[in-house]
């Protein structure tokens, strides 16, 4: 494990086996020089353990980046469970989970992600008090309506920079995936006036979009490739390879899902063909400030939208820095975070 590419001087990864429930899972506790390690839980039906591992790794170091760029008081980490959600969770299992959440003593704070709902947080909240997005007195709970609403902003942001727009009225927006985060961030798009291009393995989902937003709708190949002003890749990771980017057409990338990236080279990849990528770590943080806050005990909705709302600025900040520098947005947005990371004296690789 300490020869891979992702694992990047981790603090902690832990493997989680509980064979009399079915649990195989890893957490994964990348840096906590601003506090407690926090991210969410992921639940996919892995090939095998190395590849939980190596997503646990790469999820991890990019919620240390997340959290430092959104200004939380926390580190980064992930715990991913190898398994089918729609077949194998069971409330033992994730009671099991919880329980080694526990055994970390506060290191880890674990949310929800791909595969894990808040109920199921809700859960882990009966084993251990280090959890976050349970919704306490109807504040905080399923953060991806904020996760959406910081990708719309960032997005914004990333167009008034790029292309000199206003806004996205009138532009042709392509979103990949339409879970609960591309599906709201395609309300947002429509509601302000982007002509939607869409595509999700759901059938059904993109048929209700198509009748919902006015969209057009493609396979989920396909839309990598699609005549459209900005992609918004909301699914799965690893889609801009080299395989994808000498296909795209978009001049921006924007989009809600994790490590689009699949290979730090594929950042400047895009570069060279003159394709803005913003860093999905930024963009995709208003979850994560959701749970910070309410985890915090700080009740203030109106507060943490402000907070999500912020993600355009640093957008457009990174964008300008990056144009400035003559460096991609990746590496901009690298390099801020662990300015702000090496302002608290700890020591940090590169990144």
């Amino acid at each position: 494990m300490f020869d891979l590419d992702a694992f990047d001087h981790h603090r902690d990864v832990v493997h989680v086996h509980r064979p009399e429930v079915g649990l195989s899972a890893v957490i994964a506790i990348h840096d906590m020089t601003l506090g407690p390690a926090l991210g969410g839980c992921r639940m996919w039906h892995y090939p095998n353990a190395m590849a939980a591992t190596v997503d646990a790794l790469r999820l991890s170091r990019g919620m240390t980046f997340k959290n430092a760029l959104a200004g939380l008081p926390f580190g980064g980490g992930k715990s991913v469970i190898m398994g089918d959600p729609k077949r194998h969770k069971t409330r033992a299992l994730l009671e099991a989970l919880a329980d080694a959440v526990d055994a970390l003593e506060g290191r880890y704070v674990i949310a929800q992600d791909l595969g894990v709902t808040e109920a199921d947080t809700r859960i882990f909240r009966g084993r251990t008090q280090h959890v976050g997005g349970v919704g306490v007195g109807g504040v905080g709970g399923d953060p991806s309506p904020k996760t959406a609403q910081g990708v719309f902003r960032g997005l914004e942001a990333a167009v008034r920079v790029t292309l000199g727009r206003s806004s996205v009225e009138g532009l042709r927006v392509g979103v990949q995936g339409l879970g609960a985060v591309g599906w709201k961030l395609a309300e947002h798009l429509h509601e302000a006036g982007a002509k939607l291009v869409v595509a999700d393995l759901d059938v059904e989902r993109a048929e209700q979009a198509a009748a919902g937003f006015d969209a057009q709708v493609l396979p989920v190949d396909a839309i990598l490739e699609a005549d459209v002003d900005v992609l918004a890749p909301c699914a799965l990771g690893g889609v801009l390879n080299t395989g994808s980017i000498p296909r795209l057409r978009a001049r921006i990338i924007a989009g809600g899902a994790n490590n689009q990236l699949a290979t730090a080279a594929d950042g400047d990849a895009l570069a060279a063909r003159g394709i803005v990528y913003v860093p999905d770590y930024v963009l995709n943080a208003g979850g994560v400030i959701a749970v910070a806050y309410e985890y915090l005990g700080d009740r203030d909705e109106q507060a943490v939208w402000g907070q999500v709302d912020r993600i355009g600025r640093t957008v457009g900040d990174i964008l300008q820095r990056a144009r400035h520098d003559g460096t991609t947005p990746v590496r901009a947005a690298d390099a801020l975070a662990i300015r702000r990371l090496g302002h608290h004296s700890a020591p940090r690789t590169a990144a």
